[in-house]
This record gives C-alpha cells, structure tokens and sequence, in this order.
C-alpha cells in the first residue's frame, strides 16, 4: 500500500485554485486604481488656482515631481525589499538595515559639519545625488562581495556586521550635530527626514533609467528568485547557483535602495510594511504575481498617506514619520510572532 497522502490544496501552479486566482487579480486591480485616484488627489486637489487659469498647469507640474519621486521611491523600496528577503530566504530583515540610512545620515551630516551651511545647501544637485549613490553602491558592494563570496561568509555575518556598520555611522553622525550651530542644524534636519520633498526634477533624467533597468532585471530573474527563496541546499540541488544568485539579486538590491535613500532619504521600515503585506495579500510564492502586488501596495501606502496627511489632517511635515511608525510596529509584531531574525 502506497504511503502517498493526496492533499488538494497543493498545487504546482502559482495559486491554489481558480479562486484564489481571480481573488487576486481583483485585489491587484483595485489597488491600482486606489493608487491613480490618490495620485489623481495629489495632482489636482485643493489646488489654490483655479483650472482655467494658466497658473494651473505649473503648479500641477510641481506636483508632478513629487508623484513621479513616490513612484520611484515605491518601485526602489517594493522590488528591493521582497527581492531581499527571497535571496536571503528571510522574511524579517530588509535592506534598510545594513546601514542605507547611516550612510546617508553620515555624508549629509560631514557635509555640514566639515564645509558649512553654504556648501551643504549648494551641494544639492546632480553632482551630489550621484556622489551619495555611488558610495551608497560602493559601501553595499564591498560588504557583499566580501561577507557573501567569501569563504566563511555567510548571511549573518553579512547581517551583523551591517548593523555594526550602521550604528557606528549613526554615533560619529549623532556626535557631528551636537556640535553644530542651531540653524546649521535645522537645515541639516530637515534633509535627514524622508521626504518626496527633497526630490529635485533634475534628478529624473539619471534615475529613472537606473532604476527601470534594475527594476526589469529584477522582474527578469522572478523564476530564479522563487528557486533562491527555497534555501541554499534545495536551490543547488535545483540547479541553481545559489552564491550567484545572492550576489547579482544583492547588487540590483543596493543599485534600487541606493536611488530611493539619495532622492527622498531615509525609509527605514516602509519597503518592510510593503513587502509584509504583499505576503498577505498575495497567496503565493511566485514572484511573477508577487513584484506586481508589491508595486501596487507600494504606490498606495506612499500616495495614500501623503494625500490624507496633505489633505485631510493638513499635517505636510509628518508623513515618512507616519509611515516608519507603522512599518516598526508591523516589524516588531512579526518579529515577535515569529521569534527570530
């Protein structure tokens, strides 16, 4: 007698069933248009000048700065964190914790302290946005080539010595600013809030091409990343080089959170909520449809909070702190269910 149990909620296709399936694709379009009607929001919505007025169309142009950096920001922080947890077969860590945010904290911090308020708010153009990407790119690279391609490198080693690097960059920064001067550090302050407000249009031109051409890769390497998600052991028995796999998903991961740190700052522990309620919302471990909802809850968070914060509580200046406030308390109560990184 065969010891074969058949169990009918198993599946070799990306969803269990039809059901689940069209439950999906429901879910995933409504969002979408949730997302186009906040942005929609954004656009037009409590705009002081009147629609037949030639004022209208710049300042709906202004707006549409800051909708294009939170669609950057969504696409960076959704495929960056759930290409991250799928590589590193961990659905707690993000790459916000291996010192993104330190690393920009500490450049900002040094600019203001070494070269004065003069040269900090001069150093805000292309120049400067390339300069932060590419040591962000650099740090992510050397810290990846050699904790994970080395011989006794592993992820939590790669993970540790993150945090280490992280909250030593965070002390030299926090020292820096008790000594500045009171108005060098309201200026230095507002820069290190994450905000779609520091985005500059001149940006554009270098990153959005960047980030399409990762972002395609990424979505390119889905059936790769579903066979990563399984663990080093069963993706080799796969077929899969597993080492590889880590790194090339790794270096897209820095390249994504790279953009999304130097245009708008820190986001600590949005790409974390996106990616937690991804896995909710998509019941699935195909990334084909996994990315996809990401992107989608991605958008809404960022445009869905900017408009009720702008809008309805008419509190501009409080929004990445909202959205970082959730995203930790989602972080603390997965970690705490879960109880291990």
């Amino acid at each position: 007698m065969s010891g074969f149990v058949y169990n009918k909620n198993r599946s070799a296709r990306a969803f269990r069933s039809k059901k689940e399936e069209k439950r999906y694709w429901i879910l995933l379009i409504t969002l979408i248009a949730l997302g186009v009607l906040a942005s929609y929001g954004l656009l037009v919505y409590g705009n002081p000048v009147p629609l037949d007025s030639p004022s209208f169309i710049p300042v709906v142009k202004r707006r549409m700065v800051a909708i294009t950096a939170m669609i950057i920001s969504a696409i960076c922080q959704s495929l960056a964190t759930v290409a991250f947890q799928s590589s590193t077969n961990n659905r707690i860590i993000t790459p916000s914790l291996l010192g993104f945010e330190a690393l920009y904290g500490a450049i900002n911090t040094s600019t203001m302290f070494f070269f004065g308020a003069s040269v900090f708010v001069n150093f805000s153009g292309i120049e400067s946005f390339l300069f932060k990407v590419a040591i962000m790119i650099l740090m992510c690279l050397m810290l990846y080539g050699w904790l994970l391609s080395g011989k006794y490198g592993n992820l939590q080693l790669m993970l540790l010595v993150g945090v280490i690097i992280g909250t030593g960059l965070k002390s030299v920064s926090s020292f820096m600013r008790r000594l500045l001067a009171p108005s060098e550090f309201d200026v230095l302050q507002a820069r290190l809030f994450g905000s779609v407000n520091n985005a500059e249009a001149e940006y554009f031109p270098v990153a959005i091409p960047i980030v399409i051409i990762a972002a395609l890769l990424i979505l390119a390497y889905s059936k790769k990343l579903n066979v990563l998600s399984l663990g080093k052991n069963a993706s080799t028995s796969l077929g899969v080089n597993h080492q590889f796999g880590v790194i090339y998903t790794l270096v897209l991961v820095s390249v994504l959170m790279s953009i999304s740190t130097s245009l708008v700052g820190p986001l600590t522990f949005y790409g974390f909520l996106v990616a937690t309620l991804t896995y909710q919302a998509a019941p699935t471990y195909d990334h084909r449809y996994i990315f996809p909802m990401a992107l989608a809850i991605g958008f809404l968070i960022i445009t869905g909070s900017y408009f009720f914060m702008y809008h309805i509580f008419r509190a501009q200046g409080v929004v990445s702190v909202i959205i970082e406030m959730f995203g930790g308390i989602v972080f603390l109560i997965v970690m705490l269910r879960k109880g291990t990184l």
